[in-house]
């Protein structure tokens, strides 16, 4: 499949960007202390950093800011939400938080019920393995093998390698694990989606040893889409069907409606039945989010997520997003460059192991190859390893990662092929001098999520 369809949208504002010389590149990274994270916005190019918050709204939203509520409690912006959310999910109870590790501050600890419990997942990514060890639980990633294979395709490469999971629920015990969590796509795995046929394979696990299962599904609407197009019998279903079919196999719903909700800030909590624990996460929200109707949002936010939630789900925008990330991936491919294939939903991953073979692990060699493509080409990246994984909290080792990505995150209705011809281009000659980079060690190193502001050096 060749073809890459245009844009469902036309263009009507824009944002001047600017490309820099190599010298103020120079410049700008050693002010960073070599960590992209602390650049300013003015010195990148083309920016891949994330796709969480950084994509364009319609005018839709822009004109639904407007009709914002901003009553503290009870505001009408809130219930327009809440009608919306259960409209998609089904679902009985939500709670606005302001992004996606709001929701995990509030959800999470209430689960880990005593000391040295578990979560299980197919992937955990940063801050929800950061909410889970805060919480003093321990996070098991549980991804199927095929996950490793970088160059086969599978289609279903985030799924839950469900006989492992079973069996770290015997060897640890049923009463300690706090939960399952099925990261829908599965970001660190490379953006790969979750098979419906794998999520009711996890979610009767759940519901047989009576733990709940919550979908971390940031990227629900993209994984729903890639089920339609690859998984056998949904291919004549609409997308929301599908997606309300992802929601009856799980009891709580955590979202980073900075994703598909398509909207700058928010995120959610959204439960299918436990008011008992719907209570519970009211309680922990009020002092760590807001008061339960604004849960740290304005009630222009609330506005806006409502509709991006919908838009989220139209099949032109998806099928168009999708191909954003493949027509990337495929020229990377042709190349000769590494990459997770097929290509994930929000991001192609360069396989910066393989890339660099030359740089340890604790040299962080995908953190190398991020600062050299935005030196290249004024393209900022993250890397997603060793770096982003950080140290055990039992030894205080350096964790070594199964895969040293860097991550070219694609942000939503943002840029045209164009630019991602200019990425593609730096990506390529920095794989052609791949030899040449030098891995990096700390300066200064934070405890807990170090990679967002940590200094580097280079080795």
């Amino acid at each position: 499949m060749d073809r890459f369809t245009a844009p469902p949208y036309r263009i009507k504002m824009i944002e001047p960007i600017k490309q820099t010389t190599l010298q103020e590149r120079k410049e700008s990274l050693e002010k960073a202390y070599n960590n992209l994270f602390l650049l300013p916005s003015e010195a990148v190019y083309i920016d891949l950093l994330t796709d969480s918050g950084t994509g364009a709204m319609s005018h839709y939203q822009w004109a639904a800011l407007m009709q914002g509520d901003e009553s503290y409690a009870g505001s009408r912006s809130f219930y327009r939400l809440e009608e919306t959310v259960k409209e998609i999910t089904g679902y009985k109870y939500m709670i606005p938080v302001h992004q996606g590790r709001g929701a995990e501050q509030v959800v999470l600890p209430l689960l880990a019920k005593h000391s040295d419990m578990y979560f299980i997942s197919n992937m955990h990514f940063d801050t929800t393995r950061a909410h889970v060890e805060l919480a003093g639980a321990t996070a098991i990633d549980c991804v199927v093998d095929e996950c490793f294979d970088i160059d086969t395709f599978s289609p279903f490469k985030g799924n839950m390698n469900v006989e492992k999971c079973e069996a770290y629920i015997k060897d640890l015990g049923r009463e300690n694990i706090a939960g399952i969590i099925m990261t829908m796509t599965n970001n660190s795995a490379g953006g790969q989606p979750v098979s419906l046929e794998n999520l009711r394979y996890v979610y009767a696990l759940t519901q047989k040893y009576d733990i709940p299962l919550i979908m971390d599904g940031a990227r629900f609407a993209e994984n729903a889409c890639f089920i339609k197009q690859r998984e056998k019998g949904y291919d004549k279903h609409e997308i929301k069907d599908i997606a309300r079919e992802m929601f009856d196999h799980a009891d709580i719903f955590l979202m980073s409606a900075k994703k598909d909700a398509l909207v700058n800030i928010g995120g959610l909590i959204v439960i299918k039945k436990d008011v008992e624990f719907f209570r519970e996460c009211q309680g922990r929200t009020v002092p760590y989010e807001g008061f339960p109707t604004y849960g740290g949002l304005a009630g222009r936010d609330m506005e806006a997520m409502a509709v991006g939630l919908k838009e989220g789900l139209e099949e032109d925008y998806l099928i168009h997003r999708l191909d954003q990330v493949r027509y990337l991936s495929e020229k990377l491919r042709k190349a000769g460059v590494p990459v997770q294939y097929p290509a994930g939903g929000h991001a192609v991953f360069v396989d910066c192991k393989n890339m660099c073979s030359h740089i340890p692990f604790d040299q962080f060699p995908a953190q190398s190859v991020c600062n050299a493509l935005y030196l290249e080409a004024g393209v900022r990246t993250v890397e997603v390893g060793s770096f982003l994984l950080g140290r055990d909290p039992k030894t205080g080792k350096n964790i070594e990662s199964p895969f040293e990505w860097m991550r070219l995150a694609i942000p939503r209705r943002t840029y045209t092929y164009a630019h991602l011809d200019h990425v593609a281009e730096g990506v390529i000659s920095v794989y052609m001098k791949r030899k040449e980079l030098k891995g990096l060690y700390f300066e200064y190193e934070p405890k807990v999520l170090r990679h967002f502001m940590a200094k580097l050096k280079y080795v």
